[in-house]
């Protein structure tokens, strides 16, 4: 162990003289290379910072968009459920017998059912393409910044691959008294 920590001070040691030597044969020189390769990476972070900046404006945009639809479905959701509600009393009071007034509400129930399930998928479209357009700006920001061409899809599971089996614990037996 203790030649180990040996070598290793020798050979990062001899390393840091070097590097002594080179300070203090021309400081002046050597500090301003440092400022020099300094200003450069500092000035070739103002383009990816300007992408980030742009993107989240974006960003900022898609959401907003994206929950003005969701309140604009909400309301439109609130608006016709009250409706429905004015209407299935309106039906009762004008029942005459229970039969039509059961009728009455099963057509109301089903168009109901139906206006919900129309509701969740327009939420869902809203939702989904707010997605998308998330995952393109991401996308596009992640290109610019690093040169890539574009961001690696993130890869699920195989088709056709199979679930791993997991052990099931059995419960002890019963004694029987």
């Amino acid at each position: 162990m203790v030649n180990k920590i040996n070598e290793f001070v020798k050979d990062k040691g001899q390393e840091l003289v070097n590097r002594a030597g080179k300070l203090g044969a021309k400081p002046v020189k050597a500090a301003r290379a440092a400022v020099v390769k300094s200003a450069g990476g500092i000035k070739a972070l103002k383009d990816p910072i300007r992408a980030v900046s742009r993107s989240a404006v974006k960003l900022t945009t898609i959401s907003r968009d994206a929950v003005a639809q969701l309140i604009e479905l909400q309301t439109h959701v609130v608006t016709s459920a009250l409706t429905d509600a004015a209407t299935q009393l309106e039906r009762a009071a004008k029942a005459d017998d229970p039969r039509e007034l059961l009728r009455s509400q099963a057509t109301a129930l089903r168009a109901t059912r139906d206006r919900v399930v129309a509701d969740v998928a327009q939420a869902v479209s809203i939702v989904r393409g707010a997605g998308q357009e998330v995952r393109k700006v991401a996308t596009q920001t992640y290109a610019h910044v690093t040169g890539k061409a574009e961001a690696a899809p993130a890869r699920g599971r195989a088709k056709g691959a199979r679930k791993t089996k997991r052990a099931v614990r059995k419960a002890p037996a019963r004694k029987s008294a």
